[in-house]
């Protein structure tokens, strides 16, 4: 059996890191190795704990969610972070994907979606629900920057089927089965489409398929 999925809590509720820890703790592959009350101590603990996955919140003192994940993912790029918030308003998802958060979770999603969402962040691949989607395809649309500019060099046909089966949620392996090709060719795929599109992550890339209707919602 493989180690368990090592877990972060930063929540300025009590009851609320109670509430996820003691439902986290009944998964068999899930376990929690520290929390948080601030943000501030959220980027202390997590660079000195190194979790598998940081559940993170953006309402919190001292230090809120974005700029915690910020300065997180300044000092630990491969940090791999989930919001778990009751806010789903478009100056808060757009910076929290920005700042690099790979999913996007609201707290009034079921224990199943949180427990999904925490394997997919752990894998590297990206959680984001539709609903939170549609908010971020609004700021998506506006004009790149000249830094943002994707490459000239375009999509090959299988880099798109795989960027469609991104924007639908699946992970590598999912899209390998569907594919039928080696979980490796993916990730190379996957590779090659973020550094073509210069996007930083999966989630960055389902977004961008959306936005170029590589992908709809209703897919």
């Amino acid at each position: 059996m493989s180690d368990p999925i090592r877990i972060f809590i930063a929540d300025d509720h009590t009851i609320v890191r109670s509430g996820v820890q003691a439902l986290l703790e009944t998964i068999d592959d899930l376990t929690v190795i520290g929390e948080a009350a601030d943000g501030q101590q959220a980027v202390q603990q997590a660079l000195h704990l190194r979790p598998d996955v940081v559940l993170m919140d953006l309402e919190m003192p001292i230090l809120d969610g974005i700029g915690a994940i910020e300065q997180i993912m300044a000092q630990w790029p491969e940090a791999r972070i989930l919001v778990l918030t009751s806010f789903a308003t478009d100056d808060r998802v757009f910076p929290a994907v920005k700042a690099g958060a790979l999913g996007y979770l609201l707290k009034d999603s079921g224990p199943d979606a949180l427990v999904d969402a925490i394997r997919q962040v752990q894998r590297g691949e990206s959680s984001l629900h539709p609903k939170i989607a549609r908010k971020l395809m609004q700021e998506l649309s506006r004009p790149a920057s000249a830094s943002q500019t994707p490459t000239t060099d375009p999509l090959t046909p299988r880099e798109v089927d795989v960027l469609q089966l991104v924007a639908q949620g699946l992970g590598n392996q999912e899209i390998a089965d569907q594919l039928i090709i080696g979980e490796a060719t993916v990730r190379s795929h996957v590779s090659n489409i973020l550094s073509k599109l210069h996007l930083a992550s999966r989630t960055q890339a389902a977004l961008y398929a959306l936005r170029e209707g590589y992908a709809s919602l209703d897919d």
